[in-house]
């Protein structure tokens, strides 16, 4: 396993060299690559596999009740790609996940992850933590889902990007968006000029100013309005 490089990959980072040396050692496994543009996985196919990205990025899609294609999650390298419904009992993909740039994806029969948690402890608890801290990111997800306006989603968007940033920030009115007008309205699984239109009637009722991916919040009790 010297060839492949687990540093940064949430469920096996704390794990010294030697000691993933040693998880592989007599587990079946198999290494796949994709291209711009492939299907990984089908939204509703089965999750045999743990599969881990090496390198390379993928998206997660998923139609919603209206037909349109809304983006849950850029996924970049070293990252597990749907572990937390390996184990479940419906263990379907809840999305579809497609290759963004060329990738390199390590795909770990059921059975031998089994064998690996069995193996070391500290694996298993890794594992455990991320999909646990997973779940949160879908929670959050999900939220967004459920707010039916647009103004609405943009607006909890917003909240969250700005409480994230007061940790590191406290005070801060100002945080930097992680996606441009094209990848939110996608995100938010709505039209690009739709999206527009609401952003710039927040800006024309004071209570945002967006500059580029600069968002500035000017009235925090009418964004937390929009929420409900």
């Amino acid at each position: 396993m010297k060839e492949i490089d687990f540093s940064g990959c949430p469920i096996m980072s704390s794990l010294p060299g030697e000691r993933i040396k040693n998880l592989f050692e007599e587990i079946e496994f198999k290494i796949n690559t994709y291209k711009k543009g492939d299907i990984v996985a089908r939204q509703g196919s089965p999750c045999k596999f743990l599969n881990i990205l090496l390198a390379g990025s993928v998206k997660t899609e998923m139609v919603a009740e209206n037909g349109s294609v809304m983006t849950i999650e850029n996924i970049t390298a070293v990252r597990p790609l749907a572990s937390a419904f390996l184990f479940a009992e419906n263990n379907i993909f809840p999305v579809d996940v497609i290759a963004t740039d060329f990738c390199r994806i390590i795909s770990i029969p059921r059975d031998e992850v089994l064998k690996m948690f069995q193996k070391d402890a500290g694996f298993l608890e890794s594992y455990i933590k991320y999909n646990s801290n997973k779940t949160q990111f879908l929670s959050t997800r999900l939220q967004t889902l459920n707010i039916k306006t647009i103004k609405g989603k943009l607006a909890f968007y917003i909240l969250e990007g700005l409480n994230k940033n007061l940790v590191q920030n406290p005070g801060s009115s100002k945080f930097r968006m992680d996606r441009n007008q094209t990848e939110l309205a996608k995100y938010f699984g709505v039209s690009r000029p739709a999206l527009a239109r609401c952003i710039a009637e927040m800006e024309e009722e004071n209570i945002i100013l967006i500059e580029h991916k600069e968002v500035k919040v000017i009235n925090r009790v009418a964004l937390q309005n929009l929420l409900g």
